[in-house]
């Protein structure tokens, strides 16, 4: 039996949808905030780190917390996780061609990696990188896979508490305090504000109900156990106090452009972009690794009327990459296509029928987004082209 979900409820969205004025967002991302003047919170911080940052002095405090941990007897003084794509590459080179640091790069493996996700893997490995994969018991994975499609609406889980917690992981295991993640993703794409102006993420603030909402012994009670959800764990808050593990963002030292980070990477380690774009975004070079990404994209769309193409247009409009009128034509365009590339390998992995796809799917539309014609097709009630 699959449950209508209350969305609106779930994820505290406007019962009205509004559009940000300088981008394509709308008020139905989570946590996004709007001003008085209807502009959007990561176009408030957007235009902030244009006009009023000082780069010279952040580059500065770079420095220094690059030289407090230092350690120069060869070993690893630094975590860097990355999958291998554009942002996680850029900031191991800077780091260690830039600042000296010999990074420790960390990946949390895909689902089911595609094949120019792991030839950008192994381009970056080659490039001169110590690494390390993490790859759960991939039963367990799957399984974890199907309960989060149906339960949350989302089967990247396994992976969003892989990436979140497997660098804590590693730092606590290898005894390395500083794991430097590359953007503030709540700031620079609309979230909550509270680290805009920080450099840092304290630990007690990077916990699991931050980043899904539902921990991994969520899932005790839906038939997996602890040797099976192990793997996904942090370690605990003692760990990574008595180890002094810092969380820092590497966007807050230097200006963060994902565009630029590709040109960097297609040049310094060997980093390749898809032959064709990504289905639901007119991309070809951003989050490449996954075949399953385009159904986390794609419950996005469903869930909050955002999809992929939404999200890149309005980052590169912020980046003064194309213009507002460009990125309505691109979200009109693409926004909220199928990702039927892999969907019926998406189906085998998680053993479930068409029917119960849809149902699923279906289960995630929340009526102040959608309306359903006598036809019986969704369509988004306020899209953009329309209503903006």
């Amino acid at each position: 039996m699959i449950s209508k979900q209350n969305v609106q409820t779930l994820y505290n969205l406007p019962g009205q949808v509004k559009y940000c004025k300088k981008c394509t967002i709308s008020n139905q991302r989570p946590r996004i905030i709007f001003n008085t003047e209807g502009i959007c919170s990561a176009c408030q911080f957007a235009d902030y780190k244009r006009n009023k940052i000082d780069w010279e002095s952040r580059n500065e405090e770079l420095k220094d917390l690059c030289n407090l941990h230092r350690r120069g007897n060869g070993s690893h003084d630094v975590i860097v996780p990355c999958s291998g794509g554009k942002d996680g590459s850029y900031v191991a080179h800077k780091l260690r061609e830039e600042f000296g640091m010999n990074p420790l790069c960390v990946t949390w493996a895909p689902l089911r990696y595609t094949e120019i996700g792991r030839q950008n893997l192994d381009a970056f490995i080659k490039s001169g990188f110590s690494h390390l994969l993490g790859t759960p018991n991939p039963m367990a994975t799957r399984k974890l896979t199907q309960l989060s499609f149906k339960h949350l609406g989302d089967p990247f889980q396994p992976f969003i508490y892989g990436q979140t917690n497997f660098p804590l992981q590693i730092s606590v295991k290898y005894n390395i305090p500083l794991i430097v993640y590359g953007e503030n993703g709540e700031v620079e794409y609309g979230g909550d504000m509270k680290n805009a102006f920080k450099p840092t993420r304290k630990i007690s603030d990077h916990n699991l109900h931050y980043f899904s909402g539902k921990p991994p012994e969520y899932w005790y009670d839906h038939g997996l156990s602890k040797t099976d959800l192990f793997p996904f764990f942090p370690p605990s808050y003692e760990e990574l106090k008595n180890n002094k593990t810092e969380i820092h963002f590497f966007g807050y030292y230097q200006y963060w452009d994902p565009q630029e980070n590709y040109y960097y990477c297609t040049e310094k380690t060997g980093f390749k972009p898809n032959s064709e774009r990504s289905e639901g975004t007119y991309s070809k070079y951003a989050s490449l690794d996954d075949k399953f990404d385009g159904f986390h994209f794609y419950l996005a769309y469903i869930k909050f009327g955002i999809g992929r193409t939404t999200s890149d247009a309005s980052h590169e409009i912020r980046d003064s990459k194309i213009d507002r009128e460009e990125g309505k034509y691109l979200v009109k365009m693409y926004d909220g296509e199928f990702p039927k590339l892999y969907y019926q390998e998406f189906l085998d992995y998680c053993n479930i029928s068409e029917e119960e796809f849809n149902l699923i799917i279906d289960s995630w539309r929340s009526p102040h987004i959608w309306g359903k014609k006598p036809d019986g097709k969704w369509f988004l009630k306020s899209p953009i082209w329309e209503v903006d």
